[in-house]
């Protein structure tokens, strides 16, 4: 059973800050897919394809968008777009400096492993609370309630399930990426959250802090899971 579009979880959230209108629609589609030209942007946002130059022309004059020539088979080149380093800092960033002093203070007076094991906390209260409210879910259903829960997280999460046994959860935004590079562990704790919480193997192919436009994770969920989906 294939998904099509109109069956993924949509990236809803907040969007680039003090943009609004057709600006911050174009961010947006840039933050969830970079090296995309101002054709296709127009096609996905139904907007002319000269309001949307207009606008790639401005958020270039901010140095908030930036471009490269691209083949694409034949024909002439086009200009692939992307989110420059200040365009992408206008998404959610949950807080980072806050709390990196936090843990700093949890690092200096109780050592390294007691700041991990609180950052670990947040995804074991987040798996409590989530796995009491997807119970009995077929998987789909408790794949959109991860996927609106770390949204509402700032992770700007879509999910879309490929077929009864395969899922994927992208996350286009790290809310606490200056955190991650300092404690990678809490990559690993979000993995383990998402495994437990959807009763699923997890694997991310894509990831953030590897210089890649999102975390992409490939979910494929067990014959349990699978059971309760036959059963509803």
């Amino acid at each position: 059973m294939g998904a099509s579009l109109s069956e993924t979880t949509s990236a809803n959230g907040p969007g680039p800050a003090g943009q609004r209108g057709v600006r911050a629609d174009v961010l947006l589609e840039l933050k969830r897919g970079p090296q995309v030209s101002a054709r296709e942007l127009a096609a996905k946002l139904g907007v002319s394809l000269n309001a949307v130059r207009h606008h790639l022309k401005e958020l270039e004059a901010e140095k908030l968008v930036q471009h490269e020539r691209q083949h694409r088979g034949v024909g002439a080149p086009l200009f692939a777009y992307r989110l420059s380093p200040a365009g992408d800092a206008l998404f959610p960033r949950g807080y980072e400096a806050t709390l990196l002093q936090c843990l700093d203070h949890v690092v200096r007076h109780e050592g390294r492993d007691a700041a991990v094991r609180l950052l670990e906390s947040h995804f074991a209260e987040l798996n409590q609370k989530l796995s009491l409210e997807t119970s009995g879910m077929p998987a789909k259903q408790r794949l959109e309630v991860v996927a609106r829960a770390m949204t509402a997280e700032g992770y700007m999460a879509e999910a879309a399930l490929l077929d009864d046994s395969y899922a994927t959860l992208t996350e286009h935004n790290c809310a606490i990426q200056a955190v991650a590079e300092r404690f990678p562990e809490l990559c690993a704790a979000e993995a383990t959250f998402l495994q437990q919480v959807l009763g699923a193997t997890v694997e991310r192919r894509s990831h953030i802090l590897a210089g890649c436009g999102a975390c992409e994770y490939h979910v494929r969920f067990d014959s349990t899971s699978r059971a309760v989906e036959e059963s509803v």
